[in-house]
């Protein structure tokens, strides 16, 4: 239901996905500041996995927050395998790859877009927007991002995502989520407990304050 002013209503609590984890030290420090979701790469990265090693350090985590595959351009066997061996919550795909796959009903998906969409074209529920490169930590079009967020997408804002940009990200697209990779790492692919911690604290005092 959209508020008076004819804005989006906003859920008072933020989304917060950390994505690309490598480690056990990842996944730790994803559960231990509170993180809605959590991301296992298996798309091109420094970041990627096979699915029995994403299934294996996903376990802790297992009920306490979504886990996420994040694919691109997948072909049906790669999703086979992904949603046979590691079992995602979500598949988190280019928007566009979607029609060719045949997923299970019950699968939640987050397809991602990268530039502003058509007027004319229907939305989805929600989708992530970032940049044109995934986890190249490169801020996107924030007023894009605004734009479809005004339309009623429950957008969750990717892509160079640090602790000291949350704010003001937040306060320029007001996002349904935030999703970040390297702007919690020490290292690429490799994530800090520390950055996620105070990450997830900044996002959840800007969404609180925006």
């Amino acid at each position: 239901m959209p508020a008076p002013d004819g804005e989006p209503m906003r859920k008072a609590t933020l989304w917060v996905k950390i994505c690309g984890a490598t480690t056990p030290e990842a996944v730790a420090g994803a559960l231990d500041a509170g993180a809605d979701a959590l991301g296992f790469v298996f798309a091109p990265s420094v970041r990627r996995l096979e699915p029995a090693q994403a299934a294996r350090l996903a376990a802790p985590a297992r009920g306490r927050l979504r886990c996420v595959a994040v694919m691109q351009h997948p072909d049906p066997d790669q999703v086979a395998a992904v949603l046979a061996e590691f079992r995602p919550d979500v598949l988190q795909a280019d928007a566009g790859d979607f029609a060719s796959l045949d997923l299970p009903a019950s699968l939640e998906r987050l397809p991602v877009l990268r530039a502003a969409v058509d007027p004319a074209l229907p939305l989805p529920l929600r989708a992530l927007f970032e940049g044109p490169v995934s986890g190249a930590g490169v801020i996107p079009d924030w007023q894009g991002a605004a734009a479809l967020r005004a339309r009623g997408l429950e957008l969750v804002l990717a892509g160079g995502l640090t602790e000291t940009n949350i704010d003001a990200a937040i306060r320029a697209v007001r996002p349904f989520g935030v999703d970040v990779s390297s702007g919690v790492e020490v290292a690429p692919g490799i994530k800090s407990a520390e950055k996620i911690a105070r990450f997830v604290a900044a996002a959840r005092v800007a969404c609180r304050e925006s």
